[in-house]
């Protein structure tokens, strides 16, 4: 463990600065309870100074070939590579995740999201249309926007921020980047990696702070062209509106249906519910959120999650090798999950399973996995995003229901079904109103180089993350006619 505190820096125009306010903000280990180090509470000034320092280095970085930028995304792998353990030992400690059930994983798909960037980046290709006159020749090709802020959530400290900033840099833009306050020690180890990578001044930045002063300052500037966002819905549409004008990526929140129709295999369904719910403590836009499950197999499906939670779940010290779920991040995401189960229990849900915070720990943030039973559409716990370690179940009489429940629902970011017919499975896939579409995985089931991102229209955001993807809101085309007269 950690001993003693750090105090850190933020990172503008290539140099470590304290910032321009005295004031600093505590990080403590969701874990342990103690105190793990300082960052500074970055102000709108720094924000405006990270941003003129983005703007005076983008044009250089972007004249550089495609290759060279490539490179220096290989760099960045290289480091996180070499500084494996350290920033795997960071994520437990700040953001609460298991060690080596998940910690290790997270940082592993970081190096994955770097290398990709690389590759992508020297891929990115333009066209020749015709032109109506014989005596000229038309040129496409993506040019980089210019500076792209980056806001990014506390839930996956590293990978989240990856999906963002890798493909923005290896495009040709310079980042500003704005890290949840609550994962900030994360967010310097990997903040480390890209600065030593060697970048040219400016080109990458970071200002710890809060969201609404520093993220606010970066998505309304002028000096930005871009914005790329993960996070909450209702963080999201205020991102959006202070955005308004600019090329925006907005992967927002969702509430993951897992439907199980009465031909899925129940132990297959039951095993990958564990991911689904608890990958994470449940902390994750593509958690299992409402699990809609057929009438005809209701209990026997119960009955094998119980046995599925029994085998493989284990709630404890996330540095021990045995834990599978640690705690919570944060007392807010803690206190919804009181909130939603109380409300559920309130209007007559079964709780089968949990429904409180676990002793014997050192801080409160040890949620117990929770099961509730007979879950309706009034409770909170159907109609919004709890995140957190939870199964909320509902009876259905058919495929036909569960369509109209997800499709009546205002998020549209991803869904799971389970059946025994892969056409039928298919089926639901075409006419499910969301992004992403699992038949027969868990809703947390991901890959890195797909795109990733909410239905339109919904509360679940636009435009896609996931490899080469990003590139396409982060780069425009250019179209050159050159006459040969």
């Amino acid at each position: 463990m950690i001993t003693r505190t750090q105090d850190h820096r933020m990172y503008v125009a290539g140099d470590w600065t304290p910032g321009a306010s005295a004031r600093r903000l505590e990080a403590t280990s969701p874990a342990t309870g103690e105190p793990i180090g300082t960052v500074p509470e970055g102000t709108r000034e720094d924000a405006r100074r990270a941003i003129l320092a983005a703007n005076d280095a983008w044009p250089a970085w972007a004249a550089r070939s495609a290759f060279e930028r490539a490179a220096a995304m290989d760099r960045v792998a290289d480091l996180i590579e070499e500084r494996r353990d350290h920033l795997a030992y960071t994520l437990t400690l700040d953001q609460g995740k298991p060690l080596h059930a998940e910690a290790y994983d997270e940082v592993d798909e970081l190096v994955v999201y770097f290398r990709m960037a690389a590759a992508d980046a020297t891929r990115l290709d333009g066209s020749m249309p015709p032109s109506v006159d014989a005596t000229k020749r038309v040129f496409l090709h993506r040019v980089p926007r210019g500076v792209v802020g980056v806001i990014t959530p506390w839930n996956w400290p590293y990978t989240m921020p990856a999906e963002l900033l890798a493909p923005a840099l290896a495009s040709g833009n310079a980042v500003v980047w704005s890290p949840a306050s609550s994962t900030s020690i994360c967010a310097v180890g990997l903040a480390e990696c890209i600065a030593d990578a060697e970048l040219p001044p400016g080109v990458f930045n970071m200002i710890t702070g809060p969201g609404s002063e520093v993220g606010d300052e970066i998505a309304a500037s002028p000096g930005t062209q871009a914005i790329g966002f993960v996070g909450s819905t209702a963080t999201g549409r205020r991102v959006a509106e202070r955005a308004a004008g600019k090329a925006t990526l907005l992967e927002m929140g969702g509430n993951g249906p897992m439907v199980i129709l009465e031909d899925a295999d129940l132990d297959a369904a039951a095993e990958a519910t564990l991911a689904s719910a608890f990958l994470c403590a449940g902390q994750s836009c593509t958690a299992g959120e409402r699990f809609l499950v057929h009438e005809r197999v209701y209990d026997g499906f119960l009955a094998r999650l119980e046995a599925a939670i029994g085998r493989g779940l284990r709630l404890g010290d996330p540095f021990s090798p045995e834990t599978t779920m640690g705690p919570l991040n944060n007392e807010t995401t803690a206190s919804k999950m009181d909130r939603h189960v109380a409300d559920a229990l309130d209007r007559g849900a079964e709780l089968l399973r949990g429904g409180s915070r676990a002793g014997g720990f050192p801080t409160r943030l040890y949620y117990e996995p929770t099961v509730l039973g007979g879950v309706t559409e009034e409770m909170e716990v159907a109609r919004e995003e709890t995140f957190g370690p939870i199964v909320p179940v509902t009876a259905i009489r058919d495929e036909a229901e569960a369509l109209r429940t997800i499709n009546s629902s205002p998020y549209g970011l991803l869904t799971a079904v389970w059946t025994g017919d892969l056409a039928r499975g298919l089926r639901f896939a075409e006419s499910v109103r969301t992004g992403w579409v699992n038949v027969n995985a868990s809703s947390n089931h991901w890959e890195s180089h797909l795109p990733f991102g909410g239905r339109a229209g919904s509360r679940s955001g636009i435009g896609r993350v996931g490899g080469r993807y990003p590139m396409e809101t982060f780069t425009e085309l250019k179209t050159v006619i050159l006459s040969l007269r």
